[in-house]
């Protein structure tokens, strides 16, 4: 009893993180503030025609680049990786900022998620601020406070009702070391901004184009690739994932860790809720002397049980070792399109996605990440479940039969649903073979794989279709069930996949992951193509006004004189003289008649008369 009073008094250290978290809206909204004062706006608004002191600021403030920026990718990630713990919080649907009756509930969870957005904006937006120095120090006052409170409130009130007495430490890790990074990577840029302030360290110009944008572009004009990257493995050194995609794995990794840890202490909690049912259930057969079936009962509840909370603990191991193997496999495929895209492939795409909305690709992106957390993180439930339904039966199906001597029952058992398969099997495989013997003309050349798709023995054929109509009819029961448990079966499986459809062709449409993925892979390439990259950056550095082209001078450019002077470059004015005025083109030379371009035959000469 002292040591429960000791643990209850240890945990009243009067921090409320869900306090902190309202009271912490104050100093991010005047975060937010500052930095959208010091940013002007590009385009000028009426208002600023009446308040010229402004002079153009509180311009929109922008928490992370999540189409074409691809710096500082693992320090957003990181940012990700400290707000973890609240996308958890919001996933399991139990942080309401305030109470309402049900049917209101979908407004409090907009309200909490805007708040929980406004209270982690200045992590994200210190990072991606052009005001480096002025972005590094409120980065730092920020974190500050956020780091302390956390810790204390972890190490002075670890104990929790799912994982046990560490369950904060066991939590909260990943979400404090996230926080301790981005500390130190604010002082980086404080220091950094410094030295460059002091002229000890040159400035990095901020370029259009990456450096792996523009080698990507050089490969392609090289040889192409050796058999092993053909055939084996073939890597991309110079690809690289934009911070969107590398923030959701992060999210989608913590908390595939913590859902795992809570699945495994709750499922223990469930376990040995049951054994006490169960040893009250045997207590009351015991002294009511009830009767021989039912005090038979007992021992095989009490072998499910066993077998049930071992079956439960080996699929929560292979469940979270499957979803995270998808995460990362989810990776490999966005990898995958947008190369396929990039080299204008769309053939692997649904028909009726190779021309996408544009407003539903934009949308796609403010909604890939929250779904593919929200996929995820749900799909390691289901696919438990359906491994735990698949241990089960393989248990009872073999294990449990060899461990009581049942070994001649068994085998007789699975040698008649092994022939029964097989006997379906190979007579689906006979009138294949039929056919391809007695039913199909000769090949038409020696060299041809298949016969042609040509009939012969008509009467004989019409013969074998009429009998094994009826066959078929019967066969076809057992198969529509089939078809019935494979669909749901890997619907269920690859339901955090959302880079792959569960629906069948044609009906693409009705699966929303799928259709979200195909319009953000479509965004970034329309908005990413290093291609498109190189040629917007060509066009920069090849004008005239060298002040423009002056930060985006990475390719050895000839002289602008050179320029103005290629063959190419006027090509390019006159086409595009002719395309704005088209009445030009039947002035040009090669466009007049033969008869008038052609030299006119001169009169005859008085000698000749």
């Amino acid at each position: 009893c002292l040591c429960r009073l000791s643990r209850v008094q240890d945990c009243r250290n009067g921090i409320s993180m869900e306090l902190f978290l309202h009271f912490s809206l104050l100093p991010a909204v005047f975060i937010t503030g500052i930095l959208s004062f010091l940013q002007k706006r590009v385009r000028r608004l009426p208002i600023d025609n009446r308040l010229r002191v402004l002079g153009g600021r509180f311009a929109i403030v922008v928490p992370l680049d999540t189409m074409s920026s691809l710096s500082n990718r693992w320090s957003y990630g990181f940012a990700f990786g400290a707000i973890s713990s609240t996308v958890l919080l919001l996933f399991s649907e139990s942080y309401l900022p305030f109470r309402v009756p049900p049917w209101a509930r979908a407004t409090v969870y907009l309200v909490g998620a805007l708040e929980v957005g406004m209270v982690y904006l200045p992590f994200f937006a210190c990072l991606s601020t052009p005001f480096r120095t002025v972005g590094a120090v409120l980065g730092i006052l920020y974190s500050l406070p956020w780091i302390i409170i956390t810790v204390w409130d972890t190490f002075t009130c670890p104990s929790g009702k799912v994982l046990g007495d560490y369950q904060k430490v066991i939590v909260q890790w990943p979400s404090i070391l996230s926080l301790v990074f981005l500390l130190g990577r604010f002082i980086y840029i404080l220091v950094k901004d410094v030295r460059i302030h002091l002229r000890l360290e040159a400035e990095e110009p901020e370029e259009l184009m990456e450096r792996h944008q523009l080698q990507y572009v050089r490969d392609l004009l090289r040889k192409p690739l050796g058999w092993f990257q053909r055939r084996v493995y073939e890597w991309d050194p110079n690809f690289k994932f934009p911070n969107r995609i590398i923030g959701t794995a992060i999210i989608s990794l913590i908390g595939l860790y913590t859902l795992t840890l809570a699945d495994y202490s709750f499922s223990n909690v469930v376990f040995e809720q049951v054994g006490h049912y169960k040893d009250t259930l045997k207590h009351l057969v015991t002294t009511c002397n009830q009767t021989e079936a039912l005090g038979a009962l007992i021992p095989n509840l009490e072998e499910f049980i066993d077998v049930a909370q071992k079956s439960w603990l080996a699929t929560t191991i292979f469940a979270s070792l499957n979803s995270v193997a998808y995460t990362f496999h989810v990776l490999a495929c966005y990898r995958k399109h947008m190369r396929r895209l990039w080299k204008g492939q769309k053939d692997f795409l649904p028909t009726k996605f190779q021309t996408p909305v544009s407003a539903t690709s934009v949308s796609s992106i403010t909604r890939y990440s929250g779904w593919q957390i929200a996929f995820t993180l749900w799909g390691y439930l289901i696919v438990h479940c359906v491994h735990f339904t698949f241990a089960l039966g393989f248990v009872y199906a073999f294990v449990l039969p060899v461990k009581h001597g049942q070994i001649l029952s068994m085998l007789t058992h699975l040698g008649t649903i092994l022939l029964t398969i097989g006997l379906v099997i190979g007579l689906v495989i006979l009138q294949v073979g039929l056919v391809q013997i007695f039913f199909l003309q000769d090949k038409l050349s020696p060299t041809d794989k298949h016969k042609p798709l040509a009939l012969n023995n008509r009467k004989a054929f019409h013969c074998f279709n009429y009998f094994f109509f009826f066959y078929n009819v019967v066969m076809g029961i057992s198969n529509c069930i089939m078809r019935l448990l494979c669909s749901i079966l890997t619907g269920t499986w690859l339901v955090s996949r959302i880079d792959r459809t569960i629906m069948q062709r044609g009906y693409e449409a009705m699966d929303p992951g799928y259709s979200t993925w195909v319009g953000m892979i479509f965004a970034d390439h329309y908005h990413n193509n290093p291609v498109m990259v190189c040629f917007c950056h060509l066009l920069l550095s090849n004008t005239p006004d060298r002040r423009t082209a002056a930060s985006y001078a990475t390719f050895s450019n000839p002289p602008s004189e050179l320029l103005v002077n290629s063959l190419a470059r006027r090509r390019w004015i006159l086409f595009y003289t002719l395309v704005k005025n088209p009445h030009l083109i039947l002035l040009r030379k090669h466009h007049l008649p033969s008869s008038l371009s052609e030299e006119t035959p001169t009169s005859p000469s008085k000698s000749d008369t």
